[in-house]
């Protein structure tokens, strides 16, 4: 009975569990590696021929993104989730899809001039739709028999619409050992979702740690903050734009805007307009407004039987195509804009900042954490001017932060969380954080008297023994050369059309001088307008 760590081991993302029981291998999660954790999303660590089931906690890309490639690579088997993480991953993993069609697509006809190899997508459409078509979903407290000696039962986790912790009880050898591989743990007192479900009892806990050095600040009253905010802004004719994650966060944000609506909060203009401008956000809506029984909190349940709609209300509009999404910042009309990325770093959001910035009656407001390098975290930091497609836009808009709005589980709720199996678990294996995180996190168990520690990558422990039978090993980063994280696919794209243009400088030695002139003139226009 042996565990092996094939992802989101001293790495937030790219989460990927191997349990080998009785001869079976069991895969928890098989996510994107993302960000600086990316070392190389095609490479698996693993046959997936020789997976036997696989079990995914919940719908987020960095636990379920590589589901559609283990698929393709050979995996022919069932894929275990709950009904609102199947319908969650329908959206997310079609989504997923597209973008790597989009992305090999691009380089294979930018490439192809140069005589380069041709590019395959991480996987297709047609992968994902395979692997949609293996999904095994079950409900919350069910209890499925895996395999000889295998039982699986999910918990609430309170993360996401859908997440789960997974309960196994493994028995191999007459000996039966009990696991908990706990997700990503939500935050408390979430909109709509439960917090997380309490259990009791556990061999060994697999346990994430995000915010395992850290709380959130205190919360604030989300619908009175933003209500005064809406109202301000309307009164002086401006929009309120707000980056926003298309599953999850969006939903939030049109449940408070919902609240605000039926108790008349915004006295400017009450019968203002609410812009859903993301398809994946507005799908993803569609599902947290269906069946979700067995998956609201007590408040959200009431509002329902009540005969209540939580996400949607007179004034909403879902955006789907971009000529819609064009014509919102031609209407002068004062409207609240919800659109995708985040962090502003791609999407229809920037064209929303760029109309909207510039505007002193206007808002931005920030819901969510903004990384570093991010426009979003520069805009934050109180820049007085972005450059948008190639334009300098002055930044004279009302820029607001909203702290503490977050589906993960801080510090003081983490430590409640491992401290609630009685009696102690054997160990708790320490995952899905910063590398520095994880360390610092498994020595705070350790302090309150939990065996604990953060494994590496490709660690094998024997769970009958409790001990480690293979250490694992510590993963360099990706750098560029100028010492940050891994380059993502734009800045690699980026960097390929860069060695196209030097080649396409070298062959036009010779050409006549008044062509070269005017090609340079191009170019130097071009990077004028960059932004820096």
């Amino acid at each position: 009975m042996k565990l092996v760590f094939f992802g989101a081991a001293h790495a937030v993302t790219g989460s990927c569990h191997c349990l080998e029981v009785n001869g079976k291998k069991i895969l928890i999660d098989c996510g994107l590696q993302q960000g600086r954790d990316e070392f190389d999303n095609r490479v698996l660590d693993f046959a997936p021929g020789d997976i036997d089931h696989v079990i995914v906690t919940h719908a987020h890309i960095d636990h379920s993104g590589r589901v559609p490639l283990l698929v393709k690579l050979g995996y022919t088997g069932q894929i275990h989730t709950t009904r609102l993480t199947a319908r969650l991953m329908n959206i997310m993993l079609r989504d997923s899809a597209h973008i790597q069609e989009s992305e090999a697509e691009w380089q294979n006809r930018k490439g192809g001039r140069a005589g380069a190899a041709p590019v395959e997508p991480l996987y297709t459409l047609a992968d994902t739709e395979q692997a949609l078509r293996q999904l095994a979903v079950v409900e919350y407290g069910q209890t499925v028999t895996l395999c000889e000696g295998v039982q699986v039962r999910f918990t609430d986790a309170g993360h996401l619409l859908g997440s789960a912790c997974v309960e196994i009880w493994a028995t191999e050898g007459g000996v039966t050992k009990k696991l908990v591989f706990s997700g990503d743990i939500g935050n408390v007192d979430q909109p709509v979702i439960r917090d997380p479900q309490p259990m009791e009892q556990a061999d060994y806990v697999i346990m994430e740690s995000t915010y395992g050095d850290r709380d959130h600040e205190p919360p604030e009253s989300y619908t009175q903050a933003l209500a005064q905010l809406i109202d301000e802004t309307f009164a002086r004719g401006g929009n309120v734009i707000i980056p926003s994650f298309a599953v999850g966060r969006t939903q939030e944000l049109l449940y408070f805007i919902r609240e605000i609506k039926s108790a008349g909060l915004v006295r400017s203009c009450p019968d203002f307009t609410v812009c859903v401008d993301s398809p994946l956000a507005a799908e993803a809506t569609k599902v947290y407004a269906g069946d979700l029984h067995g998956y609201l909190d007590e408040e959200a349940i009431a509002l329902v039987q009540g005969g209540e709609d939580l996400f949607t209300f007179p004034g909403l509009k879902l955006v789907h195509t971009s000529e819609e999404s064009r014509q919102l910042n031609m209407d002068k009309t004062s409207k609240i804009i919800i659109s995708a990325s985040g962090m502003c770093d791609a999407g229809r959001i920037r064209h929303h900042l760029k109309h909207n910035l510039w505007r002193p009656e206007c808002a931005v407001v920030f819901v969510g954490f903004q990384g570093e390098g991010t426009l979003g975290r520069r805009l934050l930091d109180g820049a007085a001017s972005v450059k948008l497609f190639g334009e300098e836009i002055a930044v004279k808009a009302r820029i607001v932060n909203f702290k503490g709005l977050s589906s993960h589980a801080d510090r003081t709720h983490l430590i409640a969380w491992a401290q609630q199996f009685a009696p102690k678990p054997e160990h708790i294996f320490v995952v899905h954080g910063d590398s520095e995180v994880t360390e610092i996190f498994a020595q705070t168990l350790r302090e309150l008297g939990l065996a604990a520690h953060a494994p590496l990558y490709e660690e094998v422990y024997d769970l009958a023994a409790n001990t480690v039978l293979a250490k694992g090993i510590v993963r360099e980063k990706k750098r560029t050369s100028g010492g940050v994280s891994a380059p993502s696919p734009a800045f690699r794209r980026l960097e390929e059309v860069g060695r196209q243009l030097v080649q396409a400088i070298s062959r036009s030695r010779g050409r006549p001088n008044k062509d070269l002139a005017r090609f340079a003139d191009q170019l130097k226009l071009l990077l004028d307008k960059w932004e820096k």
